[in-house]
């Protein structure tokens, strides 16, 4: 557990400087933020989820910050190496996602791991999935409009219904019970650029 209040005043000044300025790289304002958030007591997990990384990077940032201090922290040395995926199989992934929305990356790894071998960490494939162009976020809602000719359907049977009824027959209302009915779209990876839309469903519909 990281205890909030490691940083001296004169070094949450310089990080807020770099959090501030236009001249700073985005990557190392990034870690300057990630660096005060967990100086104010915030969490690696909640650190990630805010930033869009997962919480192994922040406490590596942590752990280089503690032990190198800022001058080493926000050095970008880093070096792309070479994928563990062939390009045909890249583009067969691709095809793959296509056809789908994966929510996590756990059924994306699942899948490398069963048609190529490949076993890939769960920041691994968030890399892997920004490199090819994916991203995570939610499809859009379409309002689902109503069906003209099965509501004028409905109208007719209905009417005959009541104009076909005997002396002692009667059509009885019943409430209904309310279930939570309405179509929530959630997170999940589709290619950057794309826009997925899926058909929402009315909230007021009720289900006997």
């Amino acid at each position: 557990m990281i205890r909030a209040g490691f940083l001296s005043p004169s070094e949450r000044r310089k990080l807020e400087a770099c959090v501030r300025s236009h001249r700073a790289g985005h990557g190392v304002a990034r870690r300057a933020n990630a660096i005060l958030l967990l100086d104010d007591g915030k969490s690696c997990q909640a650190i990630a989820e805010f930033l869009y990384l997962d919480d192994d990077t922040i406490r590596g940032w942590y752990k280089t910050y503690r032990e190198a201090g800022w001058d080493a922290l926000s050095v970008d040395g880093w070096k792309g190496g070479q994928s563990r995926m062939t390009s045909a199989q890249e583009t067969e992934l691709c095809a793959w996602l296509d056809g789908r929305f994966c929510r996590s990356t756990v059924e994306i790894r699942a899948h490398i791991l069963k048609e190529f071998g490949v076993e890939y960490s769960h920041s691994g494939c968030l890399k892997l999935l920004a490199r090819l162009g994916f991203e995570y976020r939610k499809p859009k809602g379409l309002p689902r409009v109503s069906c003209a000719e099965q509501q004028a359907a409905f109208i007719d049977m209905y009417e005959r219904l009541l104009n076909g009824l005997g002396a002692d027959e009667a059509v009885y209302f019943a409430d209904a019970v309310h279930p939570e009915y309405q179509t929530k779209p959630s997170y999940g990876w589709v290619k950057a650029g794309s826009n997925p839309a899926v058909t929402t469903t009315s909230g007021l519909c009720c289900i006997n």
